[in-house]
């Protein structure tokens, strides 16, 4: 073990029932460092961090071969607590939060602190009472690291995924003994303003001696926060570079092995040019109480054909808005889909009147990821429009032929890369997820499709593709798209329109070509001359 790094990952492979998914990995951290890790979706990234944890999905299929150094030694992890005992802490992809607990009883979890009561100063330490005050001034010190204003008290049921995202991230920062930080694609759910409080986190802990291994699909975070960088493709490692030596080009290029084009939908080569100015949805004075995305009496119209695009800091209501017209969240005002009235607080409502919706939360809420394929496209529309069912001798049936069938198709013109129909959700990318997400929601057919973060947690290649099947929804089939983003720039590729939310109200709507000074004053409440774009 070279004494300049704290950990070391020496030739380390691993097979999934016969399919290889890394060979002969190494990769290194030196103490108080921050070395990035990036790949494609299935290019091996998590099932590596899942060893370097201990996770029992690698020892329960069969181990991995290789080597393991950590502060000198070498080391068998065979569980998380293993790792945690060695003081290596993970951020994962999927939440580890319990949704009916506390934040500050989330964040102190397994480490409660306690105080004597009248019972265990006759009966023992085991009869000792959490000590809230303590804990509490614990979670609060940790969320202000990330510059986190919650209250500390608030259940983590029903929070937006990014405070969730922040909120675990709080959990390691608040650990006293930990050595190394694994940040398993820790902004994909954070807006831009979130992810740079998190990288100026990063930049703290490492100053303090923290070592971070930050994984990530946006190349510009890589860059700015990374002192080395590993490139994974296709479980290899393809690339060892200085962030010095790099560009988002050169790591997206080694990431999918071959040239890869920014995301540059421009409206004109896409066909978008004008939905002719019918309203095809009025909302009117709409509030909604979702946590941390609180809507305070919207009135906009969406025009029949066009895709428009909301967009906001985070916390300023922009996710709010659908998840309040589909039912999700408490909602007050009016919804009118061409002169009909849409029933607040009701999703079946909402999808009878034409309305479809993509969550944000694509894995807690989208999907039902111990599913198979074919059954998440074909769930919602079984039970809300009777497709898929047939009748016999009165009695309804599920025709799994058919849900098979179509399926297929979908599979072929969403273009799902997956092993068929009948493939768990949870074995795909999250592109892939996402395609299938698009699917289920496409076998509605509705006629105003809303999307929250299309692109949030997939990679450089998959985020075009999926940017690009929503234009192809729009110009081919004459989908009205309401599209929810943190990223200005995909809004800008291929929105009509763009409407700023900030503080729970509607700002101003945007032309796409409106200057960046425009959009910067209008999502910080400074509304330059208020331009309308109609």
């Amino acid at each position: 073990m070279d004494e300049q790094y704290l950990l070391e990952i020496k030739n380390v492979s691993k097979e999934f029932f016969g399919n290889r998914v890394l060979k002969d990995v190494n990769l290194a951290v030196a103490p108080g460092k921050i070395h990035s890790l990036v790949g494609e979706n299935g290019a091996g990234k998590s099932t590596l961090m899942n060893i370097l944890f201990g996770m029992p999905v690698i020892h329960n299929t069969g181990g991995f071969s290789g080597e393991i150094w950590f502060d000198g030694k070498k080391v068998d992890i065979r569980s998380p607590e293993d790792a945690m005992n060695l003081g290596i802490g993970m951020v994962h992809q999927e939440f580890m939060l319990i949704p009916g607990f506390t934040i500050t009883e989330n964040i102190k979890l397994n480490r409660e602190q306690t105080k004597h009561n009248l019972v265990s100063r006759v009966f023992g330490a085991k009869m000792k009472s959490l000590d809230f005050k303590l804990m509490r001034a614990d979670a609060r010190a940790a969320l202000d690291v990330l510059g986190l204003t919650i209250d500390e008290m608030l259940p983590v049921a029903g929070l937006p995924v990014g405070y969730m995202q922040l909120i675990e991230i709080a959990r390691e920062i608040d650990k006293r003994n930990v050595r190394l930080l694994v940040f398993d694609e820790p902004t994909a759910v954070l807006t831009e303003v979130e992810a740079q409080t998190l990288i100026n986190a990063m930049r703290m802990l490492a100053e303090k001696g923290v070592s971070i291994l930050f994984i990530t699909h946006r190349l510009e975070e890589v860059l700015e926060v990374s002192e080395e960088i590993t490139v994974l493709r296709d479980g290899e490692v393809v690339a060892s570079l200085r962030a010095a030596d790099a560009t988002v080009e050169r790591l997206a290029e080694l990431m999918v092995g071959r040239k890869v084009e920014k995301v540059s939908l421009g409206r004109e080569t896409q066909g978008i040019t004008g939905s002719g100015r019918q309203v095809i949805l009025e909302l009117e004075n709409l509030h909604v109480r979702m946590p941390g995305e609180t809507v305070r009496g919207i009135s906009m119209e969406v025009y029949k054909g066009e895709i428009l695009g909301i967009g906001g800091l985070a916390g300023q209501g922009k996710l709010g808005i659908a998840n309040g017209i589909m039912g999700l969240y408490p909602a007050e005002g009016r919804v009118v889909k061409e002169g009909k009235v849409v029933q607040m607080n009701n999703p079946a409502s909402a999808l009878a009147n034409g309305l479809g919706f993509l969550s944000e939360d694509r894995r807690g809420v989208g999907l039902l990821l111990d599913q198979s394929i074919e059954f998440n496209i074909a769930i919602t529309a079984v039970h809300c429009q009777d497709k898929f069912v047939k009748a016999l001798c009165g009695v309804k049936l599920i025709d799994t032929k058919a849900i098979t069938e179509h399926a297929r198709r979908m599979i072929r013109e969403v273009d799902i890369r997956c092993t068929g129909p009948q493939q768990l959700v949870r074995r795909l990318s999250g592109g892939n997820q996402q395609k299938v997400c698009i699917a289920r929601a496409l076998t509605l057919e509705p006629d105003v499709l809303f999307v929250s973060e299309p692109t949030r947690g997939i990679d450089v290649g998959a985020k075009r593709i999926v940017l690009e099947l929503l234009v192809r929804l729009n110009r081919e089939l004459g989908m009205t798209i309401v599209v929810t983003s943190s990223e200005l720039a995909e809004l800008r590729a291929i929105c009509d329109r763009i409407a700023i939310v900030y503080r729970g109200r509607l700002e101003g709507i945007l032309s796409p070509d409106a200057s960046d000074r425009e959009f910067g004053l209008m999502m910080t409440g400074e509304k330059p001359g208020r331009r309308e774009v109609s």
